[in-house]
């Protein structure tokens, strides 16, 4: 069984100088949690994804930084800063297109000139303002997004964007929180999000252990939902958002917008400013990570498909920026988003 905070779920924190992580694989069966003291084992947990969703990734790096920085020092307490480099290597390779990794990492580093002698309290306060500043936007962008959505609105949302995918609260899911304590969403869907469910496993979780009620379907059911008027706004997160506007989100949100252009339904991406990559032009630039095809080819460990049979298996997509409808911040709201608008957003 895992901690609960006062304010929900959180699937990354620091207690007793260990990183303490939920492990998200196991949910919802089984409430595990794994504490790690290594750093290369937290860029294994990242990969293999016990935490997942890009604000949880970029947290588990900054306490992950914490942990090189406590062997680094204790093996050369003169040279920490060098010795550091091949495990914040290993961090930063574990997912290649979450920005808000390679993000949290270089924060921490900004702080190495800083450091004279230990440099753990100083890295361990750094990385605990990166978490407490993650929740804080949460709530911020679930105002936000929670006041563009009419009244008996109904919801349709991807993956998981909540607070096991962030520090706490959750950017997608922190917008449908705040919009049902307000009353203005009367139906939640939920795509189960194939191969790894994310969807069904974990939103579902969640929105439960909130006692708000969801439905959940099929990917490839979402079309005839929409078919038959039964959504208004599709609401998902993002783990980069490009200069113009494009958004890479889990693999199938793609699907989502082009369905939702067709019928008329609004798109909503929720995304703290640290997931906006300004040094990328456009979504062609973005590192589309490819996964092991036995996570398609398999559920639950067992086989679903012949021998011999191949698979694909990105784990996100690109949705052009003429498909989303607002980006929302922690530091505002981009309609109809364009290079401007974001870049106007960035400077404030």
């Amino acid at each position: 069984m895992f901690k609960i905070f006062e304010d929900g779920l959180r699937p990354v924190y620091w207690q007793n100088d260990q990183l303490h992580l939920i492990d998200q694989r196991k949910l919802p069966n089984e409430e595990t949690v794994i504490i790690l003291e290594k750093a290369p084992d937290v860029a294994v947990a990242i990969k293999n994804m016990v935490v997942r969703g890009a604000p949880a990734i970029g947290i588990t790096a900054a306490y992950g930084v914490v942990l090189a920085a406590r062997a680094a020092y204790a093996a050369s307490p003169d040279h920490w800063q060098t010795v550091i480099e091949t495990e914040m290597q290993q961090l930063a390779e574990a997912r290649p297109t979450a920005v808000n990794l390679a993000w949290a990492l270089e924060r921490m580093k900004a702080c190495f000139s800083k450091i004279t002698g230990n440099p753990v309290s100083i890295l361990l306060e750094e990385a605990k303002r990166i978490h407490q500043e993650d929740i804080d936007a949460n709530h911020r962008m679930g105002d936000l997004g929670a006041a563009l959505l009419p009244s008996n609105c109904r919801v349709l949302t991807h993956c998981n964007a909540g607070a096991l995918a962030t520090g706490g609260y959750g950017t997608a899911l922190g917008v449908i929180r705040s919009a049902y304590a307000a009353g203005k969403i009367n139906q939640v869907y939920a795509d189960e999000t194939r191969p790894w469910l994310q969807g069904a496993r974990l939103t579902a979780y969640e929105l439960l252990q909130d006692n708000i009620p969801v439905t959940l379907l099929a990917d490839s059911a979402a079309a005839a939902l929409m078919q038959q008027k039964r959504v208004d706004w599709i609401i998902v997160g993002s783990d980069r958002i490009t200069a113009n506007g494009d958004v890479a989100n889990k693999i199938g949100t793609y699907n989502l917008a082009v369905l939702a252009r067709q019928h008329g339904i609004k798109l909503m991406v929720v995304a703290p400013i640290s997931t906006v990559d300004m040094n990328l032009a456009d979504g062609s630039q973005i590192v589309i990570e490819e996964r092991a095809t036995d996570e398609v080819l398999t559920i639950g460990g067992d086989r679903i498909a012949p021998s011999g049979a191949k698979a694909w298996n990105p784990s996100f997509d690109v949705t052009p920026a003429s498909f989303v409808d607002v980006i929302v911040t922690e530091k505002g709201v981009v309609e109809k988003p364009t290079r401007e608008g974001l870049a106007e957003l960035l400077s404030l």
